[in-house]
């Protein structure tokens, strides 16, 4: 498919500390934890929270996280959302832009950009699978916002999220195999990125589906359409269909918790318990991500090796996220094509 010439693409991913120095990631997490659709409660309590108990003492430990997943080139994120879009575009002849929810390249910046080479219809792409606050929707209404100050003429079309999408399916699966299919493991983790339940609730339309009976999220309809849950939910068992995995080869659990009342299982309390079952050979990916990140890269791949190892465990085998292969590139290709 070929995009007029007025229009052009824009991919934007969460994004990352400009720089590798305690000053810019205390930044970052003042900008990203003052976002409301991150932390969702009141404004005074957030912010409180934020200055008195995050920021004081949370930057050290974060920068010194990324210390061991940072390259020579940059962050790991902004490497990989800057390569996709170059491949986008080298295949598709497209006009491509990428930029990030926080920090830079900034959502203003790549706008200015396609406006200044006369692009006033832009097909936008949150490189998150699945609907949730703190991604798609937030995403979405900065970018408006953003998009009103920069231009009048701009007319947006964002895609719906991908997570039953067959070819993100396939995607998904192909990038599993090679890991699985000459090893037989324990089990398989899925591990998403938590959210808080009232989150999930959030998005209910009905307002009393979410978390209503245990199997709320595999019943179609308004209550569950939006639902983050949901969404992992459905995925995962698309993906462990495709890969002809019986139900007990597999299973999901969430990660990077903050605080009481969030998605469970917890994904660093399931490697902890997984050796004591008798699951020491197991495999992990990490599905909220397009791009290998903090979150995979030191959480999962670092952090928490360590912990299922600690546990008993014998092998962990990091499964990485799509990044920039030749499956994303034809499933964003796809997605702007099916709008």
């Amino acid at each position: 498919m070929a995009l007029k010439n007025t229009e052009g693409v824009l991919l934007i991913n969460l994004g990352s500390p400009k720089e590798l120095t305690k000053k810019s990631v205390r930044n970052y997490l003042k900008i990203f934890l003052s976002d409301d659709n991150v932390v969702d409660i009141p404004k005074f309590f957030q912010q409180l929270i934020l200055r008195l108990f995050i920021l004081p003492f949370r930057p050290k430990n974060t920068l010194e996280a990324y210390e061991k997943i940072w390259t020579k080139q940059g962050s790991p994120l902004i490497i990989s959302t800057q390569s996709i879009a170059k491949k986008l575009s080298k295949k598709t002849g497209w006009f491509v832009e990428y930029a990030m929810r926080y920090e830079e390249p900034s959502i203003e910046n790549a706008l200015i950009n396609l406006k200044n080479n006369g692009k006033n219809k832009i097909y936008i792409i949150s490189l998150y699978p699945h609907n949730a606050m703190a991604t798609t929707i937030t995403t979405e209404l900065e970018t408006r916002i953003v998009a009103n100050k920069v231009s009048d003429d701009f007319e947006l079309i964002f895609t719906k999220p991908f997570y039953d999408n067959e070819i993100y399916i396939n995607a998904m699966s192909n990038s599993i195999k090679p890991y699985i299919e000459n090893d037989t493991f324990d089990k398989i983790i899925f591990s998403y990125h938590g959210i808080p339940k009232r989150q999930a609730k959030k998005t209910d339309e009905t307002g009393n589906h979410c978390f209503s009976t245990r199997e709320c999220c595999e019943v179609a309809g308004d209550g569950s359409k939006d639902c983050y849950r949901s969404h992992t939910r459905i995925a995962s068992m698309l993906t462990a269909e495709k890969l002809g995995l019986s139900e007990d080869q597999w299973e999901i659990a969430y990660q990077s918790r903050i605080g009481p009342g969030w998605l469970t299982p917890f994904t660093d309390k399931r490697l902890a318990e997984l050796p004591k079952e008798g699951k020491d050979n197991i495999a992990i990916l990490c599905p909220s991500f397009i791009s290998d990140c903090l979150e995979t890269l030191e959480e999962i791949d670092i952090r928490g090796r360590e912990t299922f190892f600690t546990a008993g465990g014998r092998n962990m085998t990091y499964i990485p996220c799509l990044n920039d292969s030749e499956e994303t590139i034809n499933l964003l290709e796809n997605l702007i094509e099916t709008c």
